[in-house]
């Protein structure tokens, strides 16, 4: 139907917005300007208690500042109620008191073959809801009863049965004056493909009606009586009314209930949204025999900005888990977001709630996971990173999903986490935390390993104070500057430190957290009078350009000091037999003289301390004397 020019800008005029979406929202009296036209209240699209939704009678237009939902008075009602594009001008235009213009016959002829369907279907319902008393329903009532379901919860959701004859309902709705092909057309009844007679779709089975969001009957979904049956779940086929893949079982009761502060709940079926409502989680839903489309998460983000997908704890529930990742991470974004609360194996929500109760079920809702957490586990479960290459092929795995998410704050945030998540995964083993000893009192650090051989060797086995002390100046320094830490992020990494309060440390520099151990270790740094010496450290706003700089400078210094140590020891190895102490002394001083002589100073005196014309002089003598022979050759 072609809408003639002006008239919906007619409507508009005469029916003020508030009017339409003032049936849907309670508006904040207080916060609202009345004589301005001027309206605020909690969004309706979104569960919230405080009022976000702005409605503004001179525009005409409608706007939610945490769900971003937008619109005028028409789309108002196509996203509110669900209503088609002519059934919401008609609405408007019964407020506004002005007549709808002439259908064109086809439209017309196909408004009323909807109208004809849906009167059908409603004729249905009833006869299945009568068929579950009867003596051939009584399986079907003792099925009910056994999970839980009583005659209040069967007339909730309109259960009912249809017995396993073969042209039962078929017969029923003929003789109530539907046609043949009424009942075809509305997914009641399948003609076989040899032309024989129709016959009824449900057999055998346990029925649920399908509502739209209008609360229209649209199809219903069959739970076979018979455990031997092809099918466990039959839903109706596609029909005019009916598009499985654009809606959601329970959504128009889910949708007033997340209004109310209720979360929005997706389980995978009928009898899971039964259990989650009984349970008190009224805003629970169910896609409708498929697997979640992108149409499903749209309209469930029209509902919440935030939707909880609860699936079952076994294979398959984690199989539509991680698909449903790749189908979500090109749509996600602000107000656009789902967290998954996965089920005890072998368990859906029923299972969980008639063992541990209602309070277990929704203690996993609250606690639902970030959509990045399931794209990490996809990534990493089962999986050994045990290598370079397998560990860039998880890098680069990762960087190619986020890459697809199109807005940009949101793709820092997931490669913020992700981050985090690599580095806990690829740490260096840390020192053990202190046990406690006799008294609850704590004893020693436990002992380090047994150093290697080249170690032992080289008589290296105690800590070098030098590298302790640049090290220590390394972390004060990313401790006062964070901006730094991200431009020096793998180097970081390869400190390992021995200490493990300094190991702490680099995990929270590099993660981004506080954890009491990097807290102390901090604080140790900053109360050393050689680390404070650093202007950079001690007074890191006045001298904070000079921080990268001798950042990076100590940085050189402290690789270059154990490259050097490195050197020796595989030298040393290799040397076997003819290494002495001598030979380790001289070559430890040619390469501490070549080392000083190469990094000049890292503080804002010049270095740590040292005196470099003394360093200076040594290497002159070092290099007279060849200090690297042996005595007697």
């Amino acid at each position: 139907m072609t809408l003639p020019p002006g008239f919906l800008d007619e409507l508009r005029a005469r029916v003020p917005l508030s009017r339409i979406v003032g049936r849907k929202v309670a508006w904040d009296l207080r916060k609202s300007n009345q004589a301005k036209g001027d309206w605020w209240a909690p969004c309706p699209f979104h569960g919230e208690k405080t009022a976000s939704f702005h409605a503004d009678d001179q525009k005409g237009f409608y706007y939610c500042f945490g769900c971003h939902a937008k619109g005028d008075a028409v789309t108002f009602l196509r996203e509110a109620e669900g209503m088609g594009f002519m059934d919401a001008v008609a609405v408007m235009a019964s407020e506004a008191g002005m007549q709808m213009p002439e259908r064109s016959p086809e439209n017309r002829q196909r408004a009323e073959r909807r109208t004809e369907l849906t009167d059908v279907l409603e004729r249905a319902m009833r006869w299945f809801r009568m068929q579950l008393q009867t003596g051939a329903g009584a399986a079907a009532r003792d099925y009910l009863a056994s999970r839980g379901l009583d005659q209040a919860g069967q007339d909730r959701f309109e259960i009912g049965f249809a017995p396993d004859q073969r042209q039962a309902l078929l017969r029923h709705l003929k003789e109530g004056g539907a046609t043949e092909a009424q009942v075809v057309d509305a997914g009641l009844a399948a003609r076989p493909d040899d032309g024989g007679a129709a016959y009824d779709r449900f057999r055998g089975r346990i029925i649920f009606p399908i509502r739209d969001a209008r609360g229209r009957c649209i199809s219903f979904g069959g739970r076979a009586m018979d455990p031997n049956a092809r099918a466990k779940y039959l839903n109706g086929p596609e029909t005019a009314l009916f598009d499985k893949g654009r809606n959601l079982y329970n959504l128009g009761p889910a949708r007033a209930a997340v209004a109310k502060g209720q979360p929005l709940v997706v389980a995978e079926g009928y009898m899971d949204v039964i259990a989650l409502v009984r349970a008190g989680i009224e805003g629970a839903v169910a896609p409708l025999g498929t697997a979640i489309t992108e149409d499903q998460v749209r309209l469930l983000w029209r509902v919440s900005p935030e939707p909880v997908i609860a699936l079952d704890g076994d294979a398959a529930g984690l199989r539509a888990a991680m698909r449903l990742v790749d189908l979500v991470l090109p749509l996600t974004g602000p107000g656009q977001a789902l967290r998954f609360a996965l089920l005890p194996a072998g368990q859906d929500p029923d299972d969980l709630i008639r063992a541990s109760g209602a309070g277990a079920m929704r203690a996993l809702v609250e606690g639902a996971q970030p959509l990045v957490d399931l794209l990490w586990l996809r990534e990493t479960e089962g999986r050994v990173f045990d290598s370079p290459e397998r560990r860039a092929a998880l890098e680069r795995t990762l960087a190619e999903a986020v890459a697809r998410i199109p807005d940009p704050a949101t793709r820092d945030h997931y490669t913020a986490a992700l981050k985090r998540k690599r580095y806990d995964l690829f740490a260096p083993a840390r020192t053990p935390r202190r046990e406690r000893g006799p008294g609850g009192k704590q004893g020693r650090e436990p002992a380090a390993g047994p150093p290697l051989p080249q170690t032992r060797a080289s008589r290296l086995v105690a800590a070098d104070p030098g590298d302790a002390l640049i090290e220590g100046m390394i972390l004060a320094l990313c401790a006062r500057h964070p901006a730094l830490v991200d431009q020096v992020e793998a180097r970081l990494e390869r400190i390992q430190p021995a200490d493990a309060g300094r190991a702490a440390l680099v995990h929270d520099l590099l993660s981004g957290r506080t954890s009491d151990p990097g807290r102390r270790a901090l604080d140790a740094l900053l109360s050393d009078p050689h680390v404070r010496a650093l202007p950079a450290i001690s007074q890191p706003r006045t001298f904070g350009d000079e921080a990268q700089a001798v950042l990076l400078n100590a940085l050189d210094r402290l690789e270059s000091r154990r490259t050097q140590r490195d050197e020796i020891a595989r030298a040393e190895a290799e040397i076997g037999g003819l290494a002495d102490e001598g030979l380790t002394w001289r070559m430890t001083q040619s390469a501490r003289a070549r080392q000083h002589a190469d990094h000049p100073s890292l503080s804002h005196d010049g270095d740590f301390g040292e005196d470099r014309e003394a360093l200076a002089g040594q290497l002159a003598e070092a290099l007279r004397n060849e200090i690297w022979r042996k005595p007697g050759r």
